[in-house]
């Protein structure tokens, strides 16, 4: 089922002789509950493109659909809404917020959109990051790890459609780094979302179903990986 389309996406940044192609025509459709990996190396595009699906940085020109919606028809403010709502949206630095503990900089989302929050899928998501004993614990109480896993637990708190992570283990040791995209896998599998990991690591790539290969702001490969169980 087509769930994520993107149509000759261009991202084009400065003017004159300053002028750089970040992305070149970029075409792709993912499906819902794929696990995509996308590589390339530094320069490549490959975040550019992950931005542009989160609706953080506008396109140039092209288009991007999740679930039949043009997302860059919409105006501002239902775009902000947009990526509250619809995207999960993981950097490689966890960007939390120091004066606020475990729980609440996983709530703020939902806060900010001024819901109410859902308990449950509080405490499954605290049992899931293995963060039940840190739930009042601040930022700089906890590991590199840790704090990865409350930036993971707050994406994944509105429910979002889609998790859009850019290089999550980059600031981690690879001990860390495995146990982060292993909880990425599960949440995956649980929740049924679709997930697009932007890496560097061949290792955590060909953990996904599929591998999308980007240099010079184009898509040059576009690999299935045998079913894994």
């Amino acid at each position: 089922m087509e769930f994520l389309q993107v149509e000759n996406l261009c991202k084009v940044y400065g003017k004159g002789e300053n002028q750089v192609t970040a992305l070149d025509h970029v075409s792709l459709t993912i499906e819902k509950g794929e696990f995509t990996a996308i590589i390339g190396s530094s320069g490549s595009g490959k975040s550019t493109l992950l931005h542009i699906m989160a609706g953080v940085d506008i396109p140039s020109s092209g288009k991007v659909y999740l679930n039949g919606q043009d997302v860059y028809a919409q105006n501002n403010e239902r775009l902000a809404i947009f990526r509250r709502r619809q995207v999960g949206l993981i950097y490689q630095f966890n960007n939390l917020i120091p004066t606020l503990n475990v729980v609440e900089n996983i709530t703020l989302p939902i806060l900010m959109d001024k819901r109410k929050v859902n308990k449950k899928r509080l405490n499954d998501l605290l049992e899931l990051l293995g963060l039940e004993e840190r739930r009042t614990h601040l930022p700089n109480q906890l590991s590199g790890g840790q704090q990865q896993r409350v930036a993971i637990g707050r994406a994944l708190m509105n429910a979002p459609q889609v998790m859009l992570a850019d290089e999550p283990t980059g600031a981690l040791d690879s001990r860390n780094g495995h146990e982060i995209v292993k909880l990425l896998k599960e949440s995956n599998r649980k929740y049924g979302q679709t997930l697009i990991l932007v890496t560097h690591d061949e290792n955590i790539a060909l953990q996904a179903d599929r591998i999308i290969t980007i240099a010079d702001g184009r898509v040059v490969r576009d690999e299935r990986q045998v079913a894994r169980s």
